[in-house]
């Protein structure tokens, strides 16, 4: 069935947070619905949605992710204006995204997935390998925490909030030595040479999902789904399909030392996956590979032979 366009009159309400990142983000979503279905910009309207996330006082403080909230920290409010019919569609980040979504709202339209590495970010030192002894490196996020102390316990971390550009303001105004950022986000901002160098996966394992955008429609709009369907890429739907699989069976939140990666590798999927304390001080990691189609069900094996190999104790923090 054939549902009508939207037009200057009755545009379609994008929704999304208001960082620099999330608006290249909205604008490459608009961009491409544009083109698939030969419509003009004002048939769009991005509409932007301050989440619990985006606290200025919160970033300013550098307060952990963990004392704000948990699930959803980036996208309650977002799904909640998409519930109430204040916006059509919502662009996320999808390493920010829970692995369930609420009733109502379903998730099955992702963009072409981007780079996936992390970037380590420095004004002086070129790689986690130069970093001398003592020296201070700031992030948000849990996973990078323990996997840079797995490697390097030697290194003085501390907590450090933002996007892109309140971030490097903080390493000029000398609150740590470096940080990281993702690949992804410095390519959408045409930021790519803010990075000393990227991480390779061997190196630091990216977050589940890391690269890939993602398009969350109200379940019963057919008229988006039909709509949506010319942009979802079919070889990012199956990494994630995997990866978070692999981050559902493990209880994964933003605030979980949790790390994984598919890739497709002719016909089938290979998917690495690793988990980690808090501190750094253990870390256990499986691979395996499967056919294409059995992508989730290899992300839950593997998350299966992880919790067994982990010793009682090693899921209290979750």
């Amino acid at each position: 069935m054939k549902h009508s366009y939207p037009t200057p009159d009755q545009p379609l309400k994008i929704g999304t947070r208001g960082s620099p990142l999330a608006l290249a983000q909205a604008h490459e979503t608009r961009a491409r619905l544009m083109a698939a279905h030969d419509l003009p910009e004002a048939a769009f309207e991005i509409m932007v949605i301050k989440t619990t996330g985006d606290d200025r006082t919160l970033i300013d403080a550098d307060r952990p992710l963990k004392e704000i909230g948990n699930k959803g920290l980036f996208t309650k409010e977002i799904e909640e204006a998409m519930i109430e019919g204040r916006i059509d569609i919502a662009v996320h980040s999808m390493k920010d995204m829970p692995t369930l979504q609420p009733d109502g709202l379903l998730l099955d339209c992702y963009l072409p997935r981007e780079d996936t590495r992390d970037a380590f970010v420095s004004r002086h030192v070129k790689t986690i390998a130069d970093l001398a002894p003592g020296q201070v490196v700031g992030t948000s996020s849990l996973r990078r925490r323990a996997q840079l102390l797995n490697r390097r316990p030697d290194l003085k971390v501390v907590e450090f909030r933002g996007n892109v550009q309140t971030r490097l303001k903080k390493l000029d105004d000398g609150v740590a030595d470096c940080t990281f950022l993702a690949m992804a986000g410095l390519h959408r901002l045409n930021m790519v040479e803010v990075a000393q160098s990227a991480i390779a996966p061997e190196d630091m394992l990216p977050a589940i999902a890391q690269g890939a955008i993602g398009i969350e429609r109200r379940t019963d709009d057919a008229r988006l789904a039909e709509m949506l369907a010319p942009l979802n890429d079919l070889a990012t739907t199956q990494r994630l399909a995997a990866e978070r699989a692999f981050l559902a069976a493990l209880d994964g939140s933003c605030e979980t030392p949790i790390a994984g990666l598919a890739l497709i590798d002719g016909a089938d999927i290979w998917l690495r996956g690793e988990i980690l304390r808090p501190d750094g001080s253990e870390r256990l990691f499986e691979e395996g590979r499967a056919p294409i189609a059995d992508g989730a069900d290899l992300g839950r094996d593997l998350a299966a032979k992880l919790r067994a190999r982990a010793p009682a104790d090693f899921f209290s923090w979750l």
